[in-house]
C-alpha cells in the first residue's frame, strides 16, 4: 500500500511541468512582432505571412491594441504524401499596452507583403503629460 503523503508529493512534480503549457504554446503560436518609437510615434511591426487583410481585426480599447486573425489553410493533399508540415494554421490574439502618450484614436495600420504594420502617433505636449486636476472645496 502507498502511503497518502507519498502519493500527495508525486502529483504535484508530475504537474509542474504542465503548469504553463497553454500560456506557452499560445506564445509559440503568436506572429513574431517587434515594437519601437521616437520623437512623434510609437511603431508595431508584425510578420503575417498567408494572412489576409480580411482575416485581421484590429481594436483599441482602454489604452491596449489588440490584433486578431486567423490563418486558413487550403491545400490540396490528393495523391500526396506528407512527410512533416511546419505551416502554422488557426486563430491568433496579441495585446500591446500602449505607452500614457500614445494617441490610440489615431492608429493606423498597413498590410504588405504579410507585413502588418501599425503607426500610433504621440500626443503633443500638454495633453501627452497630462493635466492638473483642481481640488474643489465643498
Amino acid at each position: 500500500m502507498v502511503e497518502k503523503s507519498h502519493v500527495a508529493g508525486f502529483w504535484p512534480q508530475l504537474y509542474e511541468p504542465l503548469r504553463n503549457f497553454g500560456a506557452r504554446v499560445t506564445d509559440w503560436l503568436a506572429p513574431a512582432s517587434d515594437a519601437s518609437g521616437d520623437e512623434t510615434a510609437y511603431r508595431i511591426t508584425m510578420e503575417l505571412p498567408g494572412v489576409e487583410e480580411k482575416d485581421i481585426d484590429i481594436s483599441v480599447h482602454d489604452g491596449v491594441v489588440t490584433i486578431k486573425g486567423e490563418k486558413s489553410a487550403a491545400r490540396e493533399e490528393e495523391g500526396e504524401t506528407w512527410f512533416f508540415s511546419e505551416r502554422q494554421y488557426g486563430s491568433f490574439s496579441r495585446s500591446f499596452r500602449l505607452p500614457a502618450d500614445a494617441d490610440g484614436d489615431k492608429v493606423e495600420a498597413h498590410l504588405k507583403d504579410g507585413i502588418l504594420r501599425m503607426t500610433i502617433p504621440k500626443r503633443s505636449g500638454e495633453s501627452a503629460a497630462g493635466r492638473k486636476v483642481e481640488i474643489r472645496r465643498g
